[in-house]
């Protein structure tokens, strides 16, 4: 989070929390109890632990954007070069969760120089450090480019550049790769080490996937539920020595393998819906991806793959009928349509609820009410189910993915991990015939990702059929049916996406939709 005193200063900070606790306003358990933790100036840390753990608990109070009284109770001290941290904002940089978040200017280059700017940096200092910082994220477009037509990825991208360039003395990173194609991944991380190294600022990252971060990280330290710290130490001896108890706590650990679901029944599937020379755009007139050929069957799991911006998200709400069309052909079939006609972006939302359930990138852009429980009886009430059958669904599902100790709590006070499931969960409950999903693994554990991935598949199985747009490797390997890569459209607009045979375990090329599982 961008927030800084009127003069920079980037030299690395020491950490101390002692007893450190913090309890959400509305929650009866604290999000951490009683911390003990030091770590020197210039020290890497990754922050591993359960979804719910209180990771992002720990980078917001480091940050000094927790909040006062109203906003939750603390316990302890946590300091920043022995000050409050609301004392030493100028200090830290913070990438959220949510880059939607952090997003403050309308294009992109002045999104950059406004944290800079705050700092007090010269003038003619600003740009070039605008520039550089978009470069060594692997963001580059114009400067004038609008921030409003970023994908996901592009909008993590830009807030992670918008801390670089302010050269901070903590650098605080919370999932910054989760949307990130590969590639990106690898851009990402090696620019944080560039500037971490350059600069000697203390870094502390969050991921769950230990083996993207492990080459420039010295230290892990792991929570367990409610803070707890349950290990500390150099790399190699806490995954080496741990790993029965981290395993158990949901940490991935490099050498685990995937859990990998069975291949569906072999049966004519039904065809939900079939889109031939398709175009989508968020913008009518202005396509992000054209000339793609796919189809949805009942009883399938489609991956939608792609680097960052080649329109997977438009192509996902296009699907799900939310977003019309901007040329060539979207049909529902009648197994999904029944008498509404073939075009579902013309279906009233009463219609879709039963038909195509979609789950948002972001989790928060779909919450209506002031509790879990609440939340997932959103969709059963408008269905009119009894008292009974929607008691029975939304518990089934709240013990399903790990919700039901957070039955009462607010949504918006949720981890990222446990946001991303209620937002499943929402969908699920009203049990439509066809999901879309737009990064559904992300920010879970180990536990919660196979949890999130069985039930799934159990849904698969009894006919649903599931679109899932997705930068999770893990996850195409082990649920996915076939794959439809995009790739990234170039300046003329001529990359189409289109059909091809294959053969199981083949990596579909750009722009082809292939079969990933026997």
């Amino acid at each position: 989070m961008r927030i800084g005193e009127s003069v920079a200063d980037s030299r690395p900070v020491e950490i101390q929390a002692r007893r450190w606790g913090w309890r959400h306003g509305g929650r009866r358990e604290a999000a951490i109890a009683g911390l003990d933790l030091r770590i020197a100036p210039g020290e890497r840390v990754l922050l591993l632990g359960a979804s719910g753990s209180g990771k992002s608990t720990l980078l917001h109070g480091l940050a000094g954007v927790l909040g006062g009284d109203e906003d939750g109770e603390s316990r302890g001290e946590l300091l920043i070069d022995g000050r409050p941290p609301e004392a030493s904002r100028g200090r830290s940089g913070l990438v959220l969760q949510d880059p939607d978040s952090q997003l403050i200017m309308a294009r992109l280059g002045d999104d950059v120089a406004f944290g800079l700017e705050n700092l007090g940096v010269p003038a003619d200092a600003i740009w070039p450090r605008v520039a550089d910082a978009l470069d060594a994220v692997g963001l580059r477009l114009p400067h004038q480019h609008s921030t409003a037509n970023l994908s996901g990825g592009q909008r993590q991208r830009l807030a992670l550049a918008g801390v670089l360039a302010m050269r901070p003395g903590l650098i605080l990173l919370d999932e910054p790769t989760a949307n990130l194609d590969p590639d990106g991944v690898r851009e990402v991380r090696d620019a944080v080490a560039r500037v971490a190294e350059e600069s000697g600022a203390t870094l502390v990252v969050i991921e769950h996937r230990v083996s993207v971060w492990l080459p420039v990280v010295d230290r892990v330290v792991v929570l367990g539920q409610g803070g707890r710290l349950i290990a500390d130490g150099r790399p190699a001896d806490v995954l080496d020595d741990r790993a029965g108890e981290l395993r158990a706590a949901g940490v991935w650990l490099p050498t685990d393998v995937p859990w990998r679901a069975h291949a569906p029944a072999p049966t004519s599937a039904e065809h939900l819906m079939t889109a031939a020379a398709l175009a989508v755009a968020r913008v009518p007139g202005d396509p992000v991806q054209r000339g793609i050929d796919t189809r949805v069957d009942a009883g399938r799991i489609l991956a939608v793959t792609g680097p960052n911006g080649a329109g997977k998200s438009t192509l996902a709400l296009t699907l799900a009928g939310l977003v019309r069309p901007d040329a060539g052909e979207l049909a529902a079939g009648v197994a999904l349509a029944g008498d509404l006609g073939s075009e579902p972006w013309r279906w009233r939302s009463r219609d879709l609820l039963t038909r195509i359930g979609t789950v948002f990138q972001n989790p928060e852009h779909q919450f209506l009410t002031g509790s879990v429980r609440a939340e997932l009886e959103v969709g059963p009430r408008a269905l009119k189910l009894s008292p009974r059958e929607r008691t029975a669904r939304v518990d089934r599902l709240l013990a399903a993915l790990r919700l039901d100790p957070l039955a009462d709590a607010n949504p918006f006070t949720l981890s990222g991990g446990e946001k991303r499931r209620l937002s499943v969960a929402t969908v699920l409950a009203s049990r439509p015939r066809m999901l879309v999903l737009d990064e559904p693994t992300f920010g879970q554990d180990a536990n919660t990702w196979r949890e999130l991935a069985r039930l799934i598949v159990e849904l698969r199985d009894e006919g649903v059929g599931v679109v899932a747009v997705t930068h999770d490797e893990t996850f195409v390997e082990a649920v996915a049916d076939t794959r439809l890569v995009l790739a990234a459209p170039p300046d003329d607009g001529d990359e189409r996406a289109g059909t091809s045979p294959a053969r199981h375990g083949d990596r579909a090329a750009h722009g082809t939709q292939r079969g990933v599982r026997a």
